[in-house]
């Protein structure tokens, strides 16, 4: 247990010693590194870091050449320096593309489903396909395809009812194979 109080005693005064530096310098160290960066934020990284060295190495802030200050200035300019070369020495980096980018999608599924629907509706009879193309494709309303046809509401409504019930039952089926009697 006794050799655990030097330890101890040595790391309070390391962090002393790194809370009188940024007391006495920090602003000094702030002002530069910001001069360096013209980047408040990383300005605030290298201060860290530069403290960091300071606590990693204190005996060469006593070793008595020049002054503390002059040291910590010194290891901010390295640390800026050491960023740019680094930033210099990789290629550019460039922004990610976004996940959701305008890409032209293959429309080779669109044209299948558009000639299997066009397929069904020459299958229906002529009543059942008029009522399908007045109120799907032309966008009608049940009054507006009934007079179109020169037909009542209620027959406009029957129609496509079972004009869908059969293009279901024939998309069911592939091209050729006739309903079965049962």
């Amino acid at each position: 247990m006794a050799g655990l109080r030097p330890v101890r005693r040595q790391a309070v005064a390391d962090e002393a010693l790194v809370r009188s530096l940024y007391e006495e310098h920090g602003r000094a160290m702030l002002a530069y590194a910001t001069q360096l960066t013209r980047d408040r934020a990383a300005a605030e990284d290298v201060v860290q870091e530069a403290l960091v060295r300071a606590w990693r190495h204190p005996d060469s802030l006593v070793n008595g050449k020049g002054s503390v200050r002059g040291w910590l200035l010194t290891v901010v300019r390295n640390i800026v320096t050491d960023t740019v070369r680094a930033r210099r020495a990789r290629p550019t980096e460039v922004a990610e593309s976004p996940t959701d980018v305008a890409t032209e999608r293959d429309h080779a599924d669109q044209v299948v489903n558009s000639m299997v629907v066009m397929d069904a509706l020459n299958r229906l009879s002529r009543e059942h396909r008029e009522v399908l193309e007045q109120v799907y494709l032309l966008g009608s309303t049940v009054a507006e395809a009934a007079k179109a046809l020169g037909i009542p509401p209620g027959t406009v409504k029957s129609r496509s009812y079972y004009a869908l019930r059969a293009l279901r039952d024939i998309a069911g089926r592939p091209a050729g194979v006739e309903r079965s009697a049962s």
